[in-house]
């Protein structure tokens, strides 16, 4: 089965489940679905910033600020936030902290988010269909770059928030 034949959670406008629907069905109606953040700090502090590949589903060789993704159907958002981790970076075995939740939408897409955090200093190992590559950068440089370069722009608004001090 294809990414775009994976079940979603979909939501209400409350972040209330009220079914499932197939990841292409979702993106073609804009449903609202749930998915995780998370940003995954070294222990210098820098902040983890991936490139998407051009065969992503919605923001094609943007900046990603975070790993993370849709939350499967029958899947908490811990859940989805580990399985995310493992399969974006290789990351198996980081002890995840729990931020906040946030809504977001756009033109492309309808969301509830949750962002966790939390530090690795390990080897990547990037899932070549999603990641085309990736490094820490401190968190202001990514900012800044966001300026010039395209990033995502549901993974700012919860590194904004983040370092606000949102919770």
């Amino acid at each position: 089965m294809g990414s775009a034949d994976e079940l979603v959670t979909i939501v209400d406008q409350e972040n209330n489940e009220i079914g499932a629907a197939h990841r292409w069905e979702m993106r073609a109606r804009k449903l609202p679905h749930r998915a995780t953040y998370i940003l995954v700090f070294n222990s210098e502090g820098e902040l983890y910033v991936q490139k998407r590949t051009q065969t992503k589903d919605v923001f094609p060789g943007y900046y990603d600020v975070a790993a993370g993704g849709v939350v499967l159907a029958g899947e908490s958002y811990e859940q989805g936030a580990v399985r995310e981790l493992e399969e974006e970076l290789g990351i198996g075995d980081a002890l995840l902290t729990e931020l906040f939740d946030f809504y977001y939408e756009d033109e492309h897409i309808r969301l509830w988010g949750r962002a966790f955090s939390c530090v690795y200093d390990g080897e990547m190992v990037l899932q070549e269909e999603e990641v085309e590559s990736g490094e820490f950068i401190k968190v202001d440089e990514v900012f800044q770059l966001a300026e010039t370069e395209p990033f995502t722009p549901d993974c700012l608004k919860a590194l904004r928030r983040y370092v606000e001090g949102g919770t």
